[in-house]
């Protein structure tokens, strides 16, 4: 089966990738599994012998076809449920309740809709134990940056909210059927969303942090200025945290923006 460019698909034919992303979800043994992008199975069949429960979520009519009838219940693995479907779309709170405890989620995301992917499963960290994402290098180079360096930045500092990430190992485009034409890398992000322990406020401060980084050109100032903050509030808030107004968003860690956040919000 051709692969659809237009899905961005590129399948994984690697063996060993295909082990070190199963074991990097640790002990399935209790646990439901989201598999996001199951294609042609690759990783399936194996999460599928270690996890109670497997939910494959797959866009592409053909394979998820094939995938059901691989996976019938009638067959020897019944604890593999298909759904064709976009995972944007995806009930993560309906699956968790179901499976009484938080999900693990795994997959190979499709380049051009990554950002979007990351930004739910965020905005279902509630539900979500842990997951292992495959994703073009740079993306994952964004997400695991730290304050300061080129690739820190919204989608950085977005993620860190809610939990921790760290890169696995890098795959090469010939690990993939067709080839991409970048790099690759596994990088596991655990759950566990940071608002109360930084005292802020989720949807407020998602708002702060989209302005700050809005012209990444810009002092910090500057762009909550564009943004409609009063000069004077943003001058005290610099004073009370003791940051540089001469700095931007992408030199600060998320603990500095959150007091920064704090201090604005409260003047």
């Amino acid at each position: 089966m051709a692969a659809k460019s237009k899905l961005g698909q590129n399948f994984l034919r690697d063996p060993q990738a295909i082990q070190r992303i199963a074991a990097s979800l640790g002990d399935l043994s209790s646990r439901t599994v989201v598999e996001i992008g199951p294609g042609k199975g690759a990783i399936t069949e194996l999460l599928a012998a270690r996890a109670k429960q497997l939910i494959a979520i797959e866009l592409d009519r053909e394979l998820a076809w094939n995938l059901q009838e691989r996976f019938l219940p009638d067959r020897k693995i019944q604890n593999v449920t298909v759904t064709r479907q976009d995972v944007l779309a995806f009930d993560f709170e309906k699956a968790a309740r179901d499976a009484a405890q938080p999900l693990l989620v795994v997959g190979n995301l499709p380049y051009y809709i990554t950002s979007p992917i990351l930004l739910r499963l965020a905005a279902n960290a509630r539900f979500l134990d842990r997951t292992v994402l495959m994703v073009q290098r740079e993306v994952a180079d964004r997400v695991t940056a730290r304050p300061g360096s080129r690739d820190y930045g919204l989608l950085t500092v977005t993620l860190q909210l809610y939990g921790s990430s760290e890169p696995l190992f890098t795959l090469p485009p010939e690990a993939f059927v067709p080839p991409p034409e970048v790099h690759s890398t596994v990088f596991r992000w655990t759950f566990a969303p940071r608002f109360q322990q930084l005292s802020i406020e989720e949807a407020p401060f998602i708002l702060f942090l989209k302005q700050s980084f809005a012209q990444k050109r810009k002092t910090l100032s500057n762009n909550l200025r564009a943004a409609g903050k009063p000069s004077e509030i943003i001058a005290e808030a610099f004073a009370a945290t003791k940051i540089s107004p001469q700095i931007r968003a992408e030199a600060l860690s998320l603990e500095e923006l959150a007091s920064l956040w704090r201090a604005v919000s409260h003047s």
